[in-house]
């Protein structure tokens, strides 16, 4: 199933896609977490990015959170590269 379309900014101010695409967990009406907080939370959004769909995580701790998309792995280092977001 293709998502509609609406958009969120990147850290530059960009528009980008995006999407909602909850999971099965927001469904239910359940969090990641028990406590609701972490590094890697998943987010019911999804960006359009470098051809492809995306997850929007969200690093949550003490009531305040930082948006980001993982981009491909660096063939290199092994390392991923990633996007603040805004509007999540």
């Amino acid at each position: 199933m293709e998502p509609t379309p609406t958009f969120m900014l990147d850290v530059d101010g960009a528009p980008m896609p995006a999407a909602r695409r909850p999971l099965w967990w927001h469904l239910a009406g359940k969090t990641y977490t028990a406590s609701g907080y972490g590094k890697r939370i998943p987010t019911q959004h999804v960006v359009y990015l470098e051809g492809r769909w995306r997850r929007v995580y969200c690093c949550i701790f003490s009531n305040a959170g930082t948006c980001y998309v993982e981009g491909p792995r660096d063939a290199m280092t092994g390392k991923r590269a990633w996007r603040i977001v805004s509007g999540a």
